[in-house]
């Protein structure tokens, strides 16, 4: 965790504090079930729920110092918690194993993550939405290769962001609710030494679901998936931000990062404005992507259980959603605060001497008797002039002083050609489909 990249929220999820309180609520919960079941003294549950209304600090240090000579820290948490409520705290852990303590908290944890994520996703979209229904209309070029395609609108390039982001957005609810399992089943998974019932109430309490197959551990191919979402959140984000970095390129400026009163681009050049947060972006997504992989080789653990997996989480579980989390609301802001310049957006469409309207050239030639192949040459020696005199020379003055091309189609059917409205009369279908009506 960076605390340059993290917020106070997502954080908090991670801090030993909150991992101690997890784990108590799961052992206090399990030994209520135990009592109910009478397999344990009801007093012991009740001595634990007693401490715990006292709202106690849970001393980390204290328990860290206990795992020192334990190296174990479970038995560390358990030591320190029987220190604390006494004798009844003997009945604690009954018929557990580590694992289903640790792997239930990071499924708590996970899921409180993936909440916070939510919540981001619903914020970024909000902001998209809002800048796309903006510039619906507003036409800019599209481009392939990076080169001038034919005309889109700005709001089609965000509702089309808009519309990545909130496949993300089921994803992550999908992987949320695969994730968000409570394994109370005793080593190997065999509920040998506890009933599943504790299990079944622990998971309730939690708000949870019971995990149907456990083999000491949670199967890690849930976790597989959840960080693979992430990790496609993260490439989203990347996506959007590269346009937006593309976009404020000198020689494109058709929009940019909003620049603060004050702020300054670099310390050795006074006119520079740089797409910083894109760029930061676009390493965030790298470190969010980062946590994919290893995610995938814990899958494969020996036989019933291994703790290969565990070093791992501990790094990929808070440093993925802290730092995705902190990427989403930074992209929210960049949306939001977006410069956009329409006019830049029409000069460049300008550029190229109407070679953006070759295809319908293309198109009515061919509808007007030519062979496929004999319209493109048409109009492709036209082009290449244009774009060999840097847009110097004009498309439709070229075609209309091109006999071949004029007996086929006369100069007014040519002119209506290059209308840039055309392009656009599908803007509200598509809108209806990604917004809505």
């Amino acid at each position: 965790m960076v605390p340059r990249y993290s917020r106070p929220a997502m954080t908090a999820i991670w801090e030993a504090e909150a991992r101690f309180k997890i784990w108590f609520e799961i052992e206090a919960h399990a030994t209520q079930k135990l009592a109910d079941l009478g397999v344990v003294p009801q007093s012991a549950a009740t001595a634990l729920w007693d401490w715990w209304a006292t709202n106690p600090e849970i001393d980390v240090a204290a328990i860290d110092a206990i795992e020192a000579v334990t190296r174990h820290d479970v038995i560390a948490f358990l030591d320190w918690v029987a220190q604390q409520v006494g004798p009844e705290a003997r009945f604690m852990h009954q018929g557990m194993t580590s694992s289903d303590v640790l792997d239930t908290t990071l499924s708590v944890q996970l899921a409180q993550a993936s909440d916070l994520l939510l919540a981001d996703l619903g914020a970024l979209l909000a902001a998209i939405k809002r800048r796309a229904l903006e510039h619906k209309y507003t036409p800019t070029i599209g481009r392939s290769h990076g080169i001038h395609a034919e005309p889109t609108t700005f709001g089609l390039k965000l509702a089309s962001a808009y519309a990545e982001f909130d496949r993300c957005k089921a994803r992550l609810v999908a992987a949320r609710a695969e994730i968000a399992t409570c394994a109370i089943s005793g080593a190997v998974g065999t509920f040998a030494n506890i009933d599943p019932a504790v299990e079944l109430y622990v998971a309730e309490k939690l708000c949870l679901t019971i995990e149907p197959v456990s083999t000491q551990v949670i199967p890690r191919d849930r976790h597989a998936m959840f960080f693979a979402v992430l990790g496609v959140i993260a490439s989203s984000i990347e996506r959007l931000s590269i346009e937006v970095r593309h976009l404020q390129r000198t020689e494109v400026l058709e929009a940019e990062e909003y620049f603060a009163p004050g702020q300054k681009g670099s310390s050795a050049m006074p006119h520079k404005r740089n797409p910083v947060l894109t760029e930061n972006l676009t390493g965030l997504a790298r470190v969010v992507r980062a946590a994919v992989t290893p995610a995938l080789e814990n899958v494969a653990l020996w036989h019933e259980r291994d703790i290969s997996h565990s070093s791992v989480e501990r790094f990929i579980g808070p440093d993925a959603t802290i730092t995705l989390d902190f990427a989403l609301a930074r992209l929210t802001g960049v949306i939001d605060k977006l410069l956009v310049y329409p006019e830049r957006m029409q000069k460049n469409l300008d550029k190229m001497g109407g070679l953006v309207h070759s295809q319908r050239v293309l198109l009515a030639l061919t509808q007007a008797g030519l062979e496929r192949d004999a319209a493109y040459r048409l109009v492709q020696r036209n082009a290449m002039k244009v774009w060999e005199s840097d847009g110097a020379l004009n498309l439709l003055e070229l075609l209309k002083a091109d006999s071949e091309v004029t007996a086929a189609l006369p100069a007014a059917v040519l002119e209506e050609k290059f209308n840039l409205d055309y392009h656009f009369k599908a803007v509200d279908t598509i809108f209806a489909r990604v917004f809505g009506e």
